[in-house]
């Protein structure tokens, strides 16, 4: 596995335990509503990824975007589909996106090496 992908995966899993084991109501809250938030509703699971993938590259927060091109891989999106998604976050959120822009295609290309791994063995 990527060592960019196992930092992210490893860092994200143990403090949500440990955000989670403060047993806070509105923490749990929160994380539920997130969880909610992203199932199939009048729009899919899919288009709510696309469109978080693009809230957080105009807010800037690159842990957001890896995870939702995490999801965004999970639900089989294409490269030319990401292509779009990153021209709509740059339109929207300006020339300041691009650096997130280049992480996230760096992300992405170490989850699609990830998945050719998979497949070889």
């Amino acid at each position: 596995m990527s060592e960019l992908i196992d930092n992210f995966r490893s860092y994200r899993e143990n403090m949500n335990a440990k955000i989670l084991a403060s047993d806070n109501k509105v923490m749990k809250r929160i994380y539920n509503i997130d969880t909610n938030t992203y199932m199939d509703g009048a729009l899919t699971s899919r288009t709510k990824e696309m469109l978080g993938l693009v809230s957080s590259m105009v807010l800037r927060c690159d842990d957001c975007v890896k995870y939702h091109l995490e999801k965004c891989h999970e639900l089989g999106l294409s490269a030319e589909e990401l292509f779009e998604i990153f021209s709509v976050a740059n339109l929207v959120g300006g020339t300041i996106v691009i650096p997130h822009t280049r992480r996230a295609l760096e992300y992405w290309e170490a989850l699609e090496a990830e998945k050719a791994k998979e497949h070889k063995d």
